[in-house]
């Protein structure tokens, strides 16, 4: 069972007496690719039971801690979310803006939680940029309700338990923040109905399918001019003089609350007036009121901003840089330590940014948050004429943060630092996307992603390699060459990992591309050729053309025998993948005497326990079970799913699919029963 990135439904697939399917979480763009999550009786029970404290909630700190105006928005909000139980807060689509944020969306959904907090059983904000990261929050509400458990479990099931527990307990908010693609969102609104949902996006289309959405734009002037007098005169009362300058530097800030932000803090924390300030910044208001280039008006101001940062405090400016290539979320302090020479001066530059308004604590102080935009501006804005390549400026210092931060790799998944992998993860998939173009990575940025993706290989989430694997194979094409064995096994693995994604438009030229290289550059029995091959052969026959895959099959598995034994793995995997062609093609005559004896084969060679022969007798088991021959199918189900337990433990991902298609024979069996009551009901126990 392998995991991909996005977007099937959620469903609760079905509940046996003590073996229960507890939730379905997709995870595949596209495709047949759901991910089925398995959870014991006992788990969905603390599901169903577990309640969560008053005013239980995990919401993130503003930038500015100031909220003003949106009244109206704010009562809107409410009327939708009590009407329907969904709304999105939405960029509006006035060429006002760009859609870089910065209007204020997640401020608008924050403030709503906060006033609304007691109407609702629990609030719980995630990030949505990705379904990485929306599993990812919705495995931290698992952490916050059910510590215990959930510390020792994978992050699927945690966000299986999270969407149980949901399903059984009405009345709470999800927040999900920075929508990139409403279809993220299509598992979670057409599953969990018992409270609201409330979403905010920089993308202004493709939610009438999903919520009414409500269009933010600009602040009205005079709301502009209070948030930028709040900041910049704290306890003060500003006087005409100094709410007149406040209001032209809010009009030629095109009254965009993230700017007014950074403007307010600006002139605060340096004491410079706002007319001075204004004139400084050099904008020309436009005849046309109604245009702002958010991307423009920030990168004015960073200038003057990261110019009075570096005079204070040098060492705030190379953090921040080195924090528009991570994640915006969650930056631990101590992936930032190596950047310091002490704790005090990380803790200092860390304090000069908050004071500035450039970055907001976690809760805990132990990490922190720069907003999207602000990494937008980082990443690509040449403040100087003498710092032609500042666009890169703080990228190596992300990437030699996250290679020292990595742990060492290990084989033994139970060993594993999970946590450190999954707080690590985020920031290193936000590395390899935001690689700047014909800018390879360096051997050692390579190597860090190959780590990463490694890791998510044994956990089963292939799909969410894909970044990972291209970046790398950008690497080793430049400094290897296209045909060099380390490339090709590269590009073969970004192949696997859209094949995982169910994207077999992209993959199977990959793979086809590998198998011609490698016929070429290794010879046509070249075991890594036939391993390439055998994977064109699955991808075919993954994509349903069976009458390219099939041949292909047979073609690889005589080789393999010729070329490596009829017992060698490799040759019992390849006719394993044949027999399953055999079976997708309805040939169930040939696929199941080609299972047993590949069953059998295994069981010889690799023991009973082997992954590789429990997967060959799982795939016996459905083999009988698509025969209609329960009888058989039971016994080597459950067999099998007690020694995936054993071998691999309760909730790795093979053993979680093995539970379910134990789950699924026996609703089968007893289905059977209803309709035959003379039929012998199945005794054996459920595991």
């Amino acid at each position: 069972m392998s995991a991909a990135v996005s977007g099937e439904p959620v469903k609760v697939v079905g509940r046996g007496e003590r073996a229960i399917v507890a939730a379905s979480v997709g995870l595949a763009i596209s495709g047949d690719n759901t991910r089925v999550v398995v959870l014991p009786a006992e788990v969905v029970d603390w599901a169903q039971t577990v309640q969560a404290s008053p005013g239980a909630a995990s919401l993130p700190k503003s930038v500015s801690g100031v909220f003003v105006g949106r009244e109206r928005e704010l009562t809107d909000l409410r009327g939708m979310l009590a009407g329907g139980g969904s709304a999105a807060v939405v960029q509006s689509r006035v060429r006002a803006i760009h859609g870089l944020g910065g209007v204020g969306k997640s401020a608008l959904a924050l403030h709503y939680a906060h006033r609304y907090r007691s109407a609702y059983t629990l609030v719980w904000w995630i990030t949505a940029e990705s379904p990485e990261s929306i599993l990812t929050g919705l495995a931290g509400l698992a952490m916050g309700l059910c510590p215990t458990w959930a510390r020792v479990a994978g992050p699927d099931e945690r966000a299986a338990w999270a969407i149980t527990w949901l399903q059984a307990h009405p009345g709470w908010l999800l927040i999900f923040d920075n929508v990139e693609d409403p279809t993220y969102l299509y598992p979670y609104l057409g599953t969990l109905a018992g409270g609201h949902h409330l979403a905010t996006s920089r993308k202004a289309t493709g939610w009438h399918a999903l919520a009414p959405a409500l269009a933010l734009g600009l602040l009205p002037l005079t709301d502009a001019t209070d948030l930028l007098c709040t900041i910049a005169f704290p306890n003060l009362t500003p006087t005409e003089e100094q709410r007149g300058a406040a209001r032209q530097l809010a009009e030629h800030l095109g009254c965009l609350p993230l700017a007014l932000e950074q403007a307010g803090a600006y002139a605060y924390r340096t004491g410079t007036d706002l007319d001075t300030y204004r004139q400084s910044l050099g904008l020309v208001l436009d005849e046309d009121r109604d245009v702002i280039d958010p991307e423009r008006t920030i990168a004015r101001i960073w200038d003057h901003t990261l110019a009075a940062i570096t005079r204070r405090d040098p060492l705030a400016v190379t953090l921040l840089r080195t924090m528009a290539w991570l994640a915006p979320d969650d930056i631990p302090r101590s992936l930032l330590a190596p950047l310091a020479p002490s704790p005090s001066a990380l803790r200092n530059a860390l304090g000069e940014l908050h004071a500035y308004n450039m970055i907001v604590f976690t809760d805990d102080r132990q990490g922190v948050s720069v907003h999207r935009l602000v990494q937008t501006v980082l990443r690509t804005h040449t403040p100087s004429q003498s710092e032609p390549n500042s666009y890169a400026l703080g990228r190596s210092e992300a990437e030699q943060v996250l290679h020292q931060a990595l742990p060492t790799p290990s084989d033994d998944s139970e060993s594993e630092p999970t946590a450190l992998w999954e707080c690590l993860l985020p920031h290193v998939l936000a590395l390899a996307e935001s690689t700047p173009p014909d800018t390879p990575s360096s051997s050692d940025t390579a190597n860090t992603y190959h780590q990463v993706a490694q890791y998510l290989c044994r956990q089963g989430r292939d799909a969410h390699t894909i970044a990972l694997h291209t970046a790398v194979l950008a690497q080793r094409e430049q400094v290897l060459g296209d045909t060099h064995p380390d490339t090709l096994n590269s590009r073969n693995n970004l192949a696997r990992a859209y094949r995982a994604a169910g994207n077999l438009e992209r993959a199977i030229p990959l793979y086809e591309a590998t198998l011609a290289q490698c016929e070429q550059v290794l010879g046509d029995t070249h075991p890594d050729t036939l391993r390439s091959r055998n994977n064109l052969a699955r991808a075919y026959r993954i994509a349903g053309d069976l009458r390219r895959a099939i041949p292909l099959h047979e073609t690889t598995v005589a080789q393999y025998e010729r070329v490596l034994g009829p017992t060698h793995p490799d040759t019992l995997s390849s006719r394993n993948n044949l027999a399953r062609a055999y079976e997708a093609a309805g040939d169930l005559e040939r696929a199941m005497p080609l299972y047993e004896a590949t069953l059998a084969q295994y069981e010889q060679i690799l023991g009973p326990t082997h992954p590789d022969t429990l997967n060959s007798r799982n795939n016996l088991a459905c083999a009988y079970r698509a025969a209609g021959d329960l009888e058989r199918a039971m016994p080597l189900y459950e067999t099998t799913l007690a020694q995936y337990e054993q071998t691999l433990g309760p909730t790795h991902p093979d053993t979680l699919n093995s539970r379910n298609n134990l789950a699924r024979a026996r609703r089968e069996a007893k289905a059977a029963q209803k309709e035959d009551p003379a039929k012998p009901a199945d005794d054996t126990g459920p595991h």
